[in-house]
């Protein structure tokens, strides 16, 4: 933690057995007193009354930037259709007053100096700032983009337009598959690629896909808009740093390395594997045994009851934190999961007034494979919720280390002993773990995929997929389907696949020490919650991952917690 105000009082003359201020009568005429007085601020860092900004002053901005941050998520909130109004304000009245805020916070800011403030008040300065600079003018709810889809193939689209148009694109296709005569969303689509025993029926449902890799890549021409698209996204990162960067500074290494680790997962996996050819409507299948002899246990009405009691043995109340579920699918609705705040946390009057997160997803169906998304979007929850911290870091911490915490819990349900204790019934090891990391092996391929893209931008990306998932995956080559085209992440904000991949590093690391630090927790332990957030979550955005994570591990992080886990898909020696 930072030093406080009062720690740093002093500064460079703390400990050298005078203080300096009670020596200015005797070195300074009073008609100098206030000269010597900010001279004496300015050698020590010692904040001076009517010299220096002071803390009270910092605060103040802080609550404005509280507020403002709360009339911007309830605002998407609203966005996203969830509820018509808050607090006994509808839409219109909160972007009134997220437009009021912005103009008072931006006018307290501009007066606000960082000199003679203590450490931790300058870095929530520059945190805000930072932070200020970021969020848009306008509102609208994330993962979603109001409008029809109209044609990407214009060439005069810049980067941002063009992302646009690709992410309407893709959630009206996502929203409206065609399969047996009648209409289904991506994520049912996904979860009969677990399902369908038929070879044939999961060939027409995978290829009834077709219509949004086409509204994405086209036909896959050298001027299609996603080859546009990562073109504009690599001379982006050129200038500024792409994703990938951000994921590998946050692992604490630098981008030669996050390739090289994500080599060297699908390579364990790929020998861990028989070297059958698997046609890619066959894969989701074959390694989803676990989801099938599960699939009676978790209907959908199971999903909600089941995460709730898994949370609360693991000491994290979600009813009791206030937690929003939005879990029906609907028209127009994001075709993913994903969770955000409704309000920020915060100290008013001496006591922490606690943050309000939701989760927004549009399951159609129960199942395995959605329990362990559900799961996982929860784990967002217990990460915004943990967070005591004041309102410049009350935030999500960085990309790789949300969606890598997220994964904490909800691998726990490919775990036989979660399977017994939560659904009254079990998968062998074996089954289990493949049904997991069949599903992590594709998030750390896509990883790979998009760094390679990025890198290479004129790289055919039917054919590197291809590459990627034949050599690691044993899936025969289709260079001919855009069949990559399957997560919104790709087209929203090129590159964010590697928190995924990479993440899942960070994943079996965390878990790992976890284990070591309290005991096993598959089937819950009341200690997990309140540990972790002393220990892990309370931060928010003050700490940045690699410090974060190097100090809760007691080391770097490194792969090899992920490749052991790999390894217990080896079949047992003859």
């Amino acid at each position: 933690m930072a030093a406080t105000l009062q720690e740093t009082k002093g500064g460079a003359t703390a400990g050298s057995g005078y203080n300096a201020a009670s020596l200015l009568p005797e070195i300074c005429s009073m008609t100098k007193y206030l000269a010597c007085l900010f001279l004496l601020a300015c050698l020590t860092s010692t904040p001076i009354a009517g010299v220096t900004t002071d803390s009270k002053q910092v605060a103040e901005v802080e609550n404005t930037y509280a507020d403002l941050n709360d009339a911007f998520s309830i605002s998407t909130t609203i966005d996203s259709g969830l509820f018509a109004s808050y607090r006994g304000k509808d839409r219109s009245a909160w972007e009134q007053l997220y437009r009021e805020k912005r103009k008072e916070f931006s006018e307290r800011l501009s007066k606000l100096s960082s000199h003679g403030l203590s450490e931790n008040d300058a870095k929530a300065l520059a945190a805000m700032r930072k932070q200020f600079a970021a969020l848009s003018e306008t509102i609208s709810a994330p993962f979603s983009a109001a409008g029809k889809c109209q044609d990407a193939s214009r060439k005069d689209q810049d980067y941002a337009s063009l992302r646009k148009v690709l992410l309407v694109c893709f959630t009206e296709n996502a929203n409206n598959i065609a399969f047996e005569d009648r209409k289904i969303n991506r994520q049912s689509a996904l979860d009969l690629l677990h399902e369908i025993k038929e070879p044939e029926r999961r060939k027409a449902v995978f290829l009834a896909l077709a219509p949004l890799w086409r509204a994405v890549n086209g036909n896959n021409e050298p001027d299609s808009p996603y080859r546009r698209m990562i073109a504009m996204a690599a001379a982006e990162s050129a200038k500024h740093g792409s994703e990938v960067d951000n994921a590998a500074r946050d692992a604490g290494v630098n981008t030669d390395e996050v390739e090289r680790w994500l080599e060297q997962i699908l390579d364990a996996w790929r020998q861990v594997n028989r070297d059958t050819p698997i046609e890619p409507w066959d894969f989701s299948y074959l390694g989803a045994e676990a989801d099938r002899l599960l699939a009676t246990a978790i209907p959908r009405e199971s999903l909600q009851p089941v995460n709730q009691r898994f949370y609360q043995e693991l000491g994290a109340d979600l009813k009791q934190l206030g937690t929003w579920y939005d879990l029906d699918p609907r028209p127009g609705k994001a075709p993913l999961a994903y969770t955000d705040f409704v309000t920020h946390g915060r100290r008013i009057d001496g006591a922490w007034q606690p943050t309000i997160a939701r989760v927004s997803a549009p399951y159609a169906r129960g199942g395995l494979f959605v329990m362990n998304e559900l799961v996982h979007e929860n784990g967002h929850v217990v990460n915004l919720t943990a967070i005591r911290n004041r309102p410049a870091f009350l935030d999500w911490p960085g990309d790789l280390f949300v969606e890598a915490f997220a994964d904490v819990p909800s691998w726990s349900t490919y775990e036989p002993a979660w399977q017994r204790r939560y659904l009254g019934r079990e998968t062998s090891e074996q089954v289990s773990l493949r049904a997991l990391y069949s599903v992590v092996v594709l998030d750390v391929a896509w990883s790979l995929f998009e760094l390679r893209m990025l890198r290479a931008p004129g790289t055919d990306p039917n054919t590197l997929w291809s590459e990627i998932t034949n050599r690691y995956l044993h899936i025969v080559p289709h260079p001919e389907l855009s069949w990559w085209v399957l997560r919104e992440q790709l087209v929203d904000i090129p590159g964010y696949m590697v928190n995924y991949g990479l993440g899942a590093v960070l994943t079996a690391d965390m878990r790992q020490h976890i284990r070591h630090a309290l005991g096993p927790f598959d089937t819950g332990d009341p200690r997990w919650y309140p540990w972790l957030g002393e220990h892990l979550l309370r931060y928010g955005s003050e700490r940045d991952s690699r410090t974060l994570l190097q100090d809760f591990l007691g080391r770097p992080v490194s792969p090899q917690a992920l490749l052991n886990q790999i390894d217990r898909l080896a079949p047992p020696p003859r």
